[in-house]
C-alpha cells in the first residue's frame, strides 16, 4: 500500500523557542504526597491544625500557631510495586525530602514566625512496562497517514520536499520514519512514494528520574482566634527520562519482519515561582474547632527541554536531537480544611483543594525586552492557543481529600493515621494529537501516552517524643492504574484498511515510601 507524502526533517533546525506539549506537562503539574514524616502520617491533613513546616507549601498561615523555633530534616526511602529495573532506573530508591526551619517569636497570646521549608513535591522515579499485539497498525502507519491526509506536503518531481508551513504537524518520529536511511525499505524512488509498515506487536519500557524542588520563604502569625500566613515559592525541575519502544513490522511485499527500536532521552530542567497565602481562624472562642482558607497563584515555570531520540532498522540507525526554552503556567489553586483537637490526646483533620489542570497555559517565548531602570532583560511569550485548546480537552479540574488522625498515646509517644485522595487529571478519552499546528506537537520525540486514574494514599505513622528532640517515622502506600497507549488511534470512514488502532493496556504505579523526620525545639 503506497501513499504519497514527505516529512520535513530539516525545518527542526530553524524552529524558534515554543511551547510544550500537553502530555509532558502534566508531569510537571501535580504533586505527591511528601512533607515532614508527621504531615504525611497524617495524610497531609493539616492545613487547618498547622504547627507543621510541611504546611507552609498548602495553608501557609498553619506555621503561625508554632509557638517555638524548631529545625527539622527528613529523608526516605521510596519501593516501587510489581516494577523491574531498566535502564538507570531502579525501583528502589533513597530520596533527601526536607529540611526545614522556623523562628517564632511569641508575646502573650500572640505570635510571629518566619520559616523556610525545602521539600520535594515531585519525586519522578518511575519505571513504566508496557506491551501488547497490533493488528494491521503500527507508529509508522501514524507517520504515513499525515501525509495521506496532506498535513505534510509531497515532494515535486525531483523528490524534494515542498517546506511550507504545515511543517508544525510533523514530530520528530516522522522526521525519522522520513529519514533517508530507510529509503531502501520505507520509500519508494521511482514514485517518490513513502511507504506505511503495520507492525504485529510493540514493547515499551521507560524509566523517569528526577524531581521538583521547593524553596518556600514564608512569614505567619496570629492572636489565638486567627493567623494570617503569607508564602513564596521557589520551584527548581529536573526531569528526565530514558525509553525503548520496539515495533516487529511485517513488510506486506516480501512477507519479511523487521524489528524497529526507538530509543529516547528527553531532560527538563528550569524554575518556576508561585505565591501562597492563607487563614486560619477560630469562630467560637470556647471552641478548638479551627477552619482554614488558602489560595496559591499559578507556578510561573520557565524551562528548557532537550532530546536525543534515535531509530534503528535494519542495522541502520538515523538520530534527531534538539533543546528549546518555553513557559508554563499552571492553574490557580484553593484549599478548604478544618481541624480539632480533643484535650491534648486528639488532633483530627480535614483537608480539600481544588485546581483545575484544563486552564494550564502552554506558552511559546517570542522574544526579550530591557529595562533602563534596572539594567534587566525579561522574556516576552504568549500562549500557544492550539496546545491549550487541546490541554483543555484532556486534563481535568482535580479534587484533592486528605483525613488524619493523631492520638497521643503516652506523653511522649504518638500514633497517626491518615488516608489521601486526588481525582483523576486526565480525561478518559485524552489522546496525544501529533497532528497539532503547535510547535509542542513538532518537538515531541515520543508517540505514547498514559492516562491516569486516581491516586489514592493510606499512611500512618509514629512519633516519639526526648525533651527537644521529636523523631516521626510514616508509611505511605500509594497506588493508581492507567490505560497505556502507544500512539494515538484513528479509523478512516471510507476503507476501513486505513485503520490504525492501538488498544489500551492496563497499567498500575503502585509504590511503598518509609520515611523519618528528626526535629529540634529550641
Amino acid at each position: 500500500m503506497k501513499k504519497s507524502f514527505a516529512i520535513i526533517a530539516s525545518a527542526m533546525l530553524v524552529m524558534p523557542a515554543v511551547g510544550q506539549e500537553t502530555y509532558e506537562n502534566a508531569r510537571l503539574a501535580n504533586t505527591d504526597l511528601n512533607g515532614t514524616a508527621r504531615y504525611v502520617g497524617m495524610g497531609g491533613a493539616m492545613e487547618a491544625l498547622g504547627a507543621d513546616i510541611s504546611t507552609v507549601s498548602t495553608n501557609p498561615a498553619g506555621m503561625g500557631l508554632a509557638r517555638h523555633s524548631s529545625v527539622g530534616v527528613s529523608a526516605g526511602l521510596q519501593i516501587q510495586h510489581g516494577a523491574e529495573n531498566f535502564g538507570t532506573g531502579k525501583k528502589t530508591n533513597l530520596s533527601f525530602d526536607q529540611a526545614g526551619f522556623v523562628i517564632s517569636r511569641v508575646n502573650d497570646n500572640k505570635t510571629l514566625n518566619f520559616a523556610f521549608n525545602y521539600h520535594k513535591s515531585r519525586n519522578f522515579n518511575q519505571i513504566l512496562q508496557a506491551a501488547d499485539v497490533l493488528d494491521n497498525a503500527s507508529q509508522n502507519k501514524l507517520s504515513a497517514t499525515k501525509g495521506y491526509q496532506g498535513w505534510l506536503y509531497e515532494t515535486d518531481g525531483r523528490g524534494v520536499p515542498n517546506f511550507r508551513s504545515a511543517y508544525l504537524s510533523c514530530n520528530q518520529i516522522d522526521a525519522l520514519y522520513a529519514s533517508t536511511a530507510y529509503h531502501d525499505f520505507l520509500y519508494d524512488s521511482s514514485s517518490h512514494s513513502w511507504l506505511d509498515t503495520p507492525a504485529n506487536g510493540y514493547q515499551m519500557d521507560r524509566s523517569q528520574q528526577g524531581y521538583i524542588s521547593d524553596f518556600d520563604f514564608n512569614i505567619s502569625g496570629g492572636n489565638g482566634r486567627v493567623w494570617l500566613g503569607l508564602t513564596m515559592g521557589i520551584h527548581d525541575v529536573h526531569y528526565k527520562h530514558y525509553s525503548l519502544y520496539h515495533e516487529n513490522l511485517n513488510e506486506t511485499s516480501t512477507g519479511n519482519s523487521y524489528l524497529m527500536a526507538v530509543s529516547d532521552d528527553r531532560r527538563i530542567t528550569g524554575q518556576g515561582l508561585d505565591i501562597k497565602a492563607g487563614i486560619i481562624f477560630r469562630p467560637i472562642e470556647e471552641s478548638p474547632l479551627r477552619f482554614g482558607l488558602s489560595v496559591a497563584t499559578p507556578t510561573w515555570y520557565t524551562l528548557t527541554t532537550s532530546n536525543m531520540t534515535a531509530m534503528t532498522l535494519r542495522n541502520k540507525t538515523k538520530t534527531n536531537s534538539d533543546s528549546y526554552k518555553f513557559k508554563v503556567y499552571t492553574p490557580w489553586k484553593f484549599g478548604l480544611s478544618a481541624g480539632y483537637t480533643i484535650g491534648t490526646e486528639w488532633a483530627l483533620g480535614l483537608s480539600y483543594e481544588y485546581a483545575d489542570y484544563s486552564s494550564t497555559d502552554s506558552r511559546r517565548i517570542t522574544g526579550s525586552s530591557y529595562s533602563s531602570w534596572d539594567g534587566s532583560y525579561s522574556e516576552e511569550s504568549e500562549s500557544d492557543v492550539e496546545m491549550n485548546r487541546h490541554t483543555t480537552s484532556t486534563l481535568k479540574g482535580v479534587h484533592t481529600l486528605k483525613a488524619g488522625v493523631e492520638l497521643k498515646a503516652t506523653k511522649n509517644l504518638a500514633v497517626r493515621l491518615g488516608y489521601n485522595f486526588v481525582s483523576p487529571l486526565y480525561s478518559k478519552t485524552g489522546f496525544k494529537d501529533g497532528t497539532l499546528q503547535s510547535e509542542g506537537s513538532y518537538y515531541s520525540s515520543s508517540t505514547d501516552f498514559t492516562n491516569w486514574k486516581a491516586t489514592n494514599r493510606i499512611t500512618c505513622g509514629l512519633g516519639y517524643q526526648m525533651d527537644k528532640w521529636n523523631l516521626a517515622l510514616a508509611y505511605q502506600y500509594s497506588v493508581r492504574h492507567g490505560d497505556f497507549y502507544p500512539f494515538a488511534s484513528y479509523t478512516d470512514a471510507e476503507d476501513a484498511s486505513y485503520d490504525n488502532i492501538a488498544g489500551a493496556v492496563k497499567v498500575d504505579d503502585k509504590r511503598h515510601r518509609v520515611m523519618a523526620t528528626l526535629t529540634y525545639t529550641f
